[in-house]
């Protein structure tokens, strides 16, 4: 039986505080958001299409020949973006939704196949997301990097920019970082737009938490999973030491 099909979103806002422009970065001769663009393109999505506010993103896509849509500048969140995409006309008849960022251009397009497959096995679940364990000590600490903790059956607990869980002395514990690519059934996406951004959400500035406190459960495919989010122009730099 063939599998429902699945389309991947990107959602790209050009108005980033700490990098503005940041999906039009040049790497190497491309804008990082083609990178993300043709890494997706390698995994087993159906489609992909890049969700913009900005008309200079839009048309930087198209000119690597992508495919993008405008999107409203009022979404506090890439998911209400996509929620939006899945909405329009063209789109209407994928079964699954990934919300990928559009920050990772390092990132490997397993990674996409992987939450699609969680979601894919268990038909209760509506949403599932990503983690990879912490080696380097000190993501543990830094607030840009999103820890998670999650039950024996592989749903999260909470997610937070706070070291959890929280070690007492003698104790120990393995650190996993969440990666933030969602695979969602299609059906669920209106309902999480259609909720309050939720006081958890506000305080740590995480979506995923809004979900959560509405009694959604989110299932975690734990991943290997190295590639460096841009969040500044530090990233930026550090990737292109990596990746040359």
């Amino acid at each position: 039986m063939p599998k429902a099909p699945g389309i991947g979103i990107i959602p790209a806002r050009f108005g980033s505080t700490r990098f503005p422009g940041k999906p039009l970065a040049d790497i190497g001769g491309k804008p990082m958001i083609q990178w993300v663009y043709e890494k997706c393109t390698r995994s087993t999505l159906d489609e992909v299409v890049v969700a913009t506010d900005d008309r200079r993103i839009l048309d930087a896509v198209k000119a690597f020949g992508g495919q993008a849509v405008m999107t409203a500048p009022t979404h506090t969140s890439g998911t209400d973006r996509c929620a939006e995409v899945a909405a329009m006309e063209p789109y209407r008849d994928f079964s699954f939704v990934v919300n990928i960022q559009g920050d990772e251009p390092g990132m490997d397009p397993a990674l996409i196949d992987a939450a699609l497959d969680l979601l894919r096995s268990d038909e209760k679940l509506q949403i599932s997301t990503l983690a990879g364990r912490i080696s380097d000590a000190a993501q543990v600490s830094n607030p840009n990097v999103v820890k998670v903790v999650f039950d024996r059956a592989q749903r999260a607990l909470y997610f937070s920019r706070s070291p959890i869980p929280f070690v007492r002395e003698g104790g120990s514990a393995a650190f996993y970082r969440h990666i933030g690519l969602y695979a969602f059934r299609r059906n669920i996406l209106q309902e999480l737009a259609s909720l309050e951004q939720s006081s958890l959400e506000k305080a740590e500035q995480l979506e995923q938490l809004r979900w959560m406190e509405n009694g959604i459960p989110i299932g975690v495919a734990l991943v290997e999973h190295n590639a460096i989010a841009i969040d500044t122009p530090a990233d930026l730099e550090a990737f292109k030491r990596q990746y040359g």
